[in-house]
């Protein structure tokens, strides 16, 4: 059996599976449920400030977008930080921590940025006993207008100035929480690094309104038929996360950072895919919010027994394996040649690669007069749009071009282009070695 033991800035937990810091980790309620239903850990929801309160919306939270059957694609909420007193969050953690020492604790945090406030509260949180901190520099409302979460995390000065007092004030690992709302994401990563940060979590939501009531004129979700913008997570921003994630992993600067991956983790595909881009481990809010904490299950065995067909013992045998595969567009190999490939037996004659290839790309599929669909060569250029759109799995295929033939599209042999690969421009190696 595959170990998915992780080893996490030194924190231990029994698999890479942690539940991001989000309405299901609000209580202790929650996260003894989580705990005992098999999560590794969790990021307890974001606490604030002794003082007044924070007064949450009374009505709806959440807006989405569904696909078919109403499967959740995209989540956006308008949720704050917790909205119960300090005091009895920091009980909870300790009375949970203390029944659950195997299992991951992080208690995310957002204060005013000024030094007094966040040396006031860092010593309570270390007395909690939990594992570390995450620094909540990503929510990107309500609280950024008040000069935190993602108005923090999109100015660099005050991400490594944060920081800087977090480490002075702090013995424990300290994750930072990054916005994808921002150009490029190396530069808040790099300003972590610099205030020594001993990790980065992301993405945090994106700024997002979902829809709008067409009868009331306001957003989704609406209070008293006014509607703000939120921010939005699940399935739909998983591509957005693992870019960024990649981004930061391939960066010099920040090469090595220790990464904890959150975006639409779903599936145990999802967190695979992180983990081979640097990550070393996933946080889940959508998938949980939307099937319950019983879906780390089948996360946990999906990914074990993907682990044993694969001859990974660890999740270290494929941690960043991804990495050196992931390139800048001017490196990829121009002289690859594929081309589409039908299976006859399997397909269903919908028509829907012939429609989508001859109104929108390189009419390169033909159709006969009893609706038999054909590639032809001469016009195809492998993009890939046939896949996508054809319902049957694995019916159309891109099959590289053996060396030696002659691409009947541009009139080049296949052998010939890949040897002058060895010296393309385009090619880093060979651009390397001039």
């Amino acid at each position: 059996m595959a170990d998915l033991t992780t080893d996490f800035l030194g924190i231990k937990s029994p698999n890479p599976f942690w539940l991001a810091s989000a309405p299901p980790t609000d209580k202790e309620y929650n996260v003894r449920r989580a705990f005992e239903a098999g999560w590794g850990g969790v990021v307890w929801k974001t606490l604030g400030s002794e003082g007044p309160p924070v007064v949450n919306v009374n009505g709806p939270r959440y807006g989405v977008i569904h696909g078919a059957d109403r499967r959740v694609l995209g989540l956006n909420n308008i949720e704050l930080i917790t909205d119960r007193d300090l005091q009895t969050n920091l009980d909870e953690i300790t009375r949970v921590k203390r029944d659950y020492p195997d299992r991951a604790m992080i208690v995310s945090i957002m204060v005013p940025c000024e030094e007094q406030a966040w040396k006031d509260i860092l010593p309570k949180v270390e007395a909690t006993g939990a594992d570390g901190i995450e620094l909540n520099f990503g929510c990107p409302h309500g609280m950024s207008e008040r000069g935190m979460g993602a108005a923090v995390g999109q100015v660099p000065e005050y991400i490594e100035m944060v920081t800087r007092w977090c480490k002075q004030y702090y013995s424990k690992p300290v994750i930072v929480k990054l916005t994808p709302n921002i150009t490029d994401i190396r530069i808040p990563a790099a300003a972590a690094m610099r205030g020594g940060a001993d990790a980065v979590s992301l993405i945090n939501t994106i700024n997002s309104i979902v829809s709008v009531n067409l009868d009331t004129m306001s957003p989704e979700p609406s209070i008293d038929g006014k509607g703000s913008h939120g921010g939005y997570c699940g399935p739909a921003v998983k591509p957005i996360a693992l870019s960024m994630v990649s981004e930061i992993a391939r960066a010099p600067a920040t090469a090595g950072l220790p990464i904890s991956g959150i975006g639409g983790v779903t599936t145990w595909r999802d967190a695979a895919e992180y983990i081979t881009m640097g990550c070393g481990n996933v946080q889940v809010c959508t998938a949980a919010m939307t099937y319950g904490f019983k879906v780390v299950q089948e996360m946990i065995s999906g990914l074990s027994e993907w682990m044993d067909e694969k001859g990974h013992t660890s999740i270290d045998d494929f941690k960043g394996a991804a990495i050196p595969n992931t390139t800048d567009w001017k490196y990829l190999n121009l002289n690859y040649v594929a081309k589409a490939s039908i299976n006859q037996d399997d397909c269903i004659s919908c028509g829907r690669c012939f429609a989508a290839c001859e109104d929108t790309s390189h009419q390169a599929i033909a159709m006969s007069d009893d609706r038999t669909f054909t590639v032809i060569d001469e016009e195809c250029v492998a993009c890939n749009l046939c896949v996508e759109v054809c319902p049957v799995d694995n019916c159309i295929t891109m099959v590289p071009m053996a060396k030696g033939a002659t691409d009947p599209r541009t009139g080049k042999v296949v052998e010939d282009v890949y040897a002058n690969w060895t010296t393309h421009p385009n090619n880093p190696s060979a651009t390397a070695a001039e």
